[in-house]
């Protein structure tokens, strides 16, 4: 999920949202392009009086049965009004408050301006309606929750407070949890382990990657996103939570597992790398620097130049960036790890707005760490932010792709946390990568595939060929990279 730099100051007579579209760079290079957008006043008329909702709710809005909606625009120069029932249930009436907050912010922002086709004034009176007669504040958040569903746009959502701390720290780079990571297959359905975090209560209980995840303290997946199972999963340190696992693909024989795991304070880092002696068809040996970025957290960036800088002082004299099964985070994150591959004023991403307007983000005098041969690994597991960073490797001519197909998530997120310390997702817009290629639902195709038959039987056949056990070197995907840098490498000898 990527966010672009949000804030919403809603205890003004005017509300102001800032968007910080932030221009890739590192440490002292950074830089930031801002732009402020005014959003509605909004009012509530009772007997003709004006009532202002400002930031802590909407002033007497409990006290009265039926209530009418003004909404003005300056920017639009339109006004509208639109009548709904007031519940007197005061956990409903918050939520009543959220919606009203929510609808205005997506009214303004969101990147379709049909709102899928639909009127978006009539369906917040609608929702309202069925919101009366409600007494508890799930139930209202649940149709919140099918409000938003109608957009059509899965990202656009709302989180409650708590899922929205837990966002914060996952951000952040720190969490308490089980260290998993899981996923949606796009076929299945089912949410199956990415990963685990190495040392991690999920990895000590013998959790793997491929794992099919069933239960959480007793409650069924079916039909849960993976951010929701996550969310699931963390808590305070020193609770335990218990998950059911089915372990079938890949394992000698199926089997169902039930698991008590506990919950601990987990450093999230991003960034994983190896030095692979790697020996050329000439016989001369190389070092290629294995770099997985496992998501884009706030240290990621930084974290990577580290690394790129002392591999480039051990010698190594060519690279692999692994983005598999690497979810995205934050936009700029993505951002600022393509500086340190690319240098001048090459552009990173477009986006395009609601209206059909189109703004690179591009790089200033930038200079990247190392020139040495790249080569990024890339799966149906890499999505948003790796789509963002692979796509702009690739079309500037830094980098071959091998490995599989990407998710194609082109949209990206701008986050407001509400008045009830909940948070609005709402999709702003779309991008495209330099080249101007659409990969939302479609997603990027590698310039080297790695078939199955190879991730199926690689690791044996690469086995008997190497003399070296290691995972890394038994990696299919591993060999297929490394044969495409002996071919670059060939290239620039003969050069």
């Amino acid at each position: 999920m990527e966010t672009l730099c949000s804030t919403i100051d809603v205890g003004s007579s005017i509300s102001k949202s800032l968007f910080c579209y932030r221009f890739p760079s590192i440490g002292h290079r950074r830089g930031v392009a801002c732009g402020r957008k005014e959003l509605p006043i909004a009012y509530l008329n009772k007997d003709k009086k004006l009532v202002k909702w400002v930031g802590k709710g909407v002033i007497g809005l409990a006290a009265a049965t039926a209530l009418s909606f003004s909404f003005y625009s300056p920017a639009l120069a339109e006004s509208l009004t639109v009548a709904f029932p007031v519940s007197h249930t005061p956990e409903v009436n918050t939520v009543q408050r959220t919606l009203i907050e929510a609808w205005s912010l997506i009214r303004e922002t969101f990147v379709d301006p049909t709102f899928n086709h639909q009127d978006w004034d009539l369906k917040l009176q609608q929702t309202m309606v069925e919101m009366f007669p409600l007494r508890s504040e799930d139930a209202a958040y649940s149709k919140v929750r099918g409000m938003l569903s109608t957009l059509g746009d899965p990202y656009t959502r709302i989180i409650s407070p708590k899922e929205y701390q837990s966002f914060r720290i996952g951000s952040d780079g720190n969490l308490q949890g089980v260290g998993l990571f899981v996923s949606v297959q796009p076929k299945t359905g089912h949410l199956v382990v990415l990963s685990c975090l190495e040392n991690s209560p999920a990895a000590r209980a013998g959790i793997h990657e491929g794992d099919e995840l069933l239960e959480i303290n007793g409650e069924r997946l079916d039909g849960v996103d993976s951010e929701t199972a996550a969310q699931k999963l963390r808590g305070l340190a020193g609770t335990t939570v218990t998950v059911k696992i089915h372990r079938g693909n890949g394992a000698r024989v199926s089997s169902y597992q039930e698991v008590k795991l506990p919950r601990e304070v987990i450093k999230l880092s991003p960034v994983s790398s190896a030095i692979i002696p790697h020996k050329m068809p000439d016989g001369r040996l190389l070092k290629t620097g294995y770099v997985k970025l496992s998501s884009f957290s706030q240290s990621a960036a930084m974290e990577m130049e580290n690394i790129i800088q002392d591999m480039e002082n051990q010698g190594v004299q060519s690279y692999i960036l692994d983005l598999r099964n690497n979810p995205g985070g934050l936009v700029t994150a993505g951002l600022d790890v393509a500086q340190i591959w690319l240098d001048g004023d090459e552009t990173l991403v477009n986006t395009v707005d609601r209206d059909g307007n189109m703004a690179p983000i591009s790089m200033v005098n930038g200079h990247a760490v190392t020139h040495d041969p790249l080569v990024v690994l890339v799966n149906e597991g890499s999505a948003s932010a790796s789509e963002i960073l692979a796509g702009a490797l690739h079309d500037n001519g830094r980098a071959i792709l091998v490995g599989h197909k990407t998710f194609g998530k082109g949209k990206i997120q701008s986050v407001t946390q509400l008045h009830d310390g909940s948070a609005l997702f709402v999709t702003v817009a779309k991008y495209l990568s330099p080249a101007l290629h659409d990969i939302d639902q479609v997603g990027i195709t590698p310039d080297v595939q790695c078939t199955v038959e190879m991730l199926n039987s690689g690791k044996d056949t690469f086995k008997e060929r190497k003399t070296s056990s290691s995972s890394l070197e038994a990696d299919s995907c591993i060999m297929v990279a490394e044969h495409e840098l002996d071919i670059q490498e060939s290239k620039g000898s003969a050069s």
